[in-house]
């Protein structure tokens, strides 16, 4: 126990490598990655002003899209600043208490992203199958509580996941080779037996993950008969239109993630581990305000409307 103590104690900070092994990288990924992180901060905010200034966004499907955009704001957030930072600066450490927090933050927003797209599934599934009570089914009250579960399954999850890394023991050097705190990569520095944490980590994973794209696909698995069920001259570009938005977002989300962890554990996999989590901390944040505003007219008029109106405030 005194052991433990001791190897716990005499880490206070990580060294975090990022991609410091391509050197001739860093500029370019830098100047890349604050391109990205702009249009982040840009068009998510976007999204949640549209929907307040246009009363036609005011509609259950916007209200998850703007908490989407809230997520994706946030969890990007968590991360890139601390990549920006270590891609410029020769002092790429991170406090325990900082990598602990980052991690937590990182894992409800993921997790609740997750729940939250399922029930955009589940959203889309009541207007093409139910179209005439779709009002009445997707209440406010429903919406809310849709909403308030996801936030309390991401955030409980995240809880346990970092309560289980807190009392893990991590030993000298405590040299973290990612950009960040992801779960493989802190688990990599500890020096104390880690099979319940990751236990735990494995169940909620299955769990989360599993339930999420039970919900999606079963979603459209009934849309998708109901397509099939309508008139070709009736509503079936409407209600296919309605889905590929929302199936655009879900099919990269959980595609990099089911990449990032069946990824085997090697060195060799490390740069692909890497790649995968840039890909959704970064690139996913800034892919999902584009793939549904690109594709609705509403949203499209309300940004241009937006826009139109500053630049004329600006010119007077």
């Amino acid at each position: 126990m005194a052991h433990a103590m001791i190897n716990q104690s005499s880490v206070t900070t990580f060294i975090l490598l990022g991609f410091s092994e391509y050197p001739h990288l860093q500029s370019p990924l830098f100047l890349m990655i604050m391109a990205i992180y702009t249009v982040t901060l840009v068009g998510n905010p976007g999204i949640i002003v549209a929907r307040k200034i246009n009363p036609k966004l005011h509609i259950p499907m916007y209200f998850f899209l703007s908490h989407l955009s809230f997520l994706d704001i946030c969890y990007s957030s968590v991360f890139t600043p601390k990549l920006l930072e270590i891609l410029v600066v020769e002092q790429r450490t991170i406090s325990l208490k900082g990598c602990m927090a980052q991690f937590f933050f990182g894992c409800a927003c993921v997790i609740t992203e997750m729940f939250m797209l399922a029930v955009m599934a589940y959203d889309r599934f009541v207007a093409v199958c139910n179209p005439l009570l779709y009002t009445v089914t997707m209440s406010h009250q429903l919406c809310a509580l849709l909403v308030a579960g996801s936030y309390m399954c991401g955030g409980l999850c995240a809880v346990i996941l970092t309560y289980t890394l807190s009392e893990l023991s991590y030993c000298r050097p405590g040299i973290i080779d990612h950009f960040g705190c992801e779960y493989s990569a802190i688990i990599s520095v500890s020096c104390s037996d880690s099979s319940f944490s990751q236990m735990t980590c494995l169940v909620i994973s299955i769990l989360s993950e599993g339930s999420s794209l039970l919900i999606t696909m079963a979603s459209y698995v009934f849309i998708v008969i109901t397509i099939i069920k309508m008139p070709a001259k009736g509503g079936l570009p409407k209600a296919f239109s309605t889905c590929t938005s929302h199936l655009t977002a879900i099919s990269i989300f959980h595609g990099i993630i089911l990449l990032l962890y069946c990824v085997p554990n090697a060195n060799s996999s490390r740069i692909l581990v890497k790649v995968a989590t840039v890909l959704y901390t970064v690139l996913i944040p800034m892919l999902n305000p584009l793939i549904y505003s690109l594709r609705n007219k509403d949203v499209k008029e309300t940004v241009k409307r937006l826009i139109s109106s500053k630049l004329h405030s600006h010119s007077i």
